[in-house]
């Protein structure tokens, strides 16, 4: 039996100055030196990723952005763009994060257009769905997934599709010390997957990493990543903490044995 791909990532939202975010960093470099099945990125503020990026170059630690603009370039204050994110030293980009969409109302036809510009640009994008609580108890759970994911990766091509990365993160786990259960995040992986596998053919969905994101700490994440069809975590709070980090990335690392 093959190893599982496993990714970790870190969300480090609006947190960290790039002093305290270039000391996270070095501590988690130390940390996670050995680990060698697990793709691990971290997602600093954008001040912040020149410096990381100096500071994890040639570990095995990769960076991210949080978000991105679809056009390369222009007066669109306070965007910043897919080729700045890759100057900047970025292999990765969140794109559609619950907060994005629910905060900042951000639409799905819209991060369709984010998706389509990081995969055209050479970028990974994390792309996240997930529903709201009012959502899952009305039983919307699979109508609200399954709209995110066709339209926001509508046009995507087969081959463009190999480098993409899923995160389910129920919005009403976010932030709140709530999780889904073992059981409730694998039902909607798996079906994310078959989503996936109309989109993209059953051989290509398999091979599409789905991360759990919402409320993953060292306490949970080996039963959550243990779950068939999860392929990893996408951390929100646990992730500015290097120890606790590290520990989940460990986590990780042991599913994939």
């Amino acid at each position: 039996m093959s190893k599982r791909r496993m990714i970790v990532g870190g969300n480090w939202k609006m947190f960290k100055t790039p002093s305290e975010a270039i000391s996270t960093a070095k501590a988690l470099k130390v940390k996670v030196i050995n680990v060698q099945d697990v793709e691990i990125v971290i997602c600093p503020p954008f001040p912040d990723l020149v410096p990381v990026h100096e500071m994890i170059k040639g570990s095995n630690i990769k960076l991210g952005g949080q978000n991105l603009y679809w056009e390369d370039q222009g007066a669109f204050t306070g965007e910043v763009s897919a080729r700045m994110l890759k100057d900047a030293g970025c292999d990765y980009v969140i794109v559609g994060h619950s907060e994005r969409r629910h905060v900042f109302g951000e639409q799905n036809h819209e991060i369709n257009k984010k998706v389509r510009k990081a995969l055209a640009e050479g970028l990974t994008p994390i792309f996240c769905v997930g529903e709201k609580i009012d959502e899952r108890k009305s039983g919307l759970t699979e109508k609200i997934v399954e709209e995110q994911m066709r339209t926001g990766l509508a046009e995507v091509s087969l081959s463009a599709a190999e480098d993409l990365v899923v995160a389910y993160e129920p919005v009403w786990a976010i932030g709140t010390g709530e999780n889904a259960t073992p059981d409730q995040a694998a039902e909607v992986h798996a079906f994310v997957r078959r989503i996936l596998g109309e989109l993209f053919g059953e051989e290509l969905s398999i091979t599409i990493r789905i991360q759990y994101g919402g409320s993953v700490k060292p306490a949970n994440a080996d039963q959550l990543m243990s779950q068939n069809n999860i392929d990893g975590a996408l951390v929100g709070g646990a992730s500015l903490d290097a120890e606790s980090f590290a520990a989940i990335i460990k986590s990780a690392e042991n599913v994939a044995r």
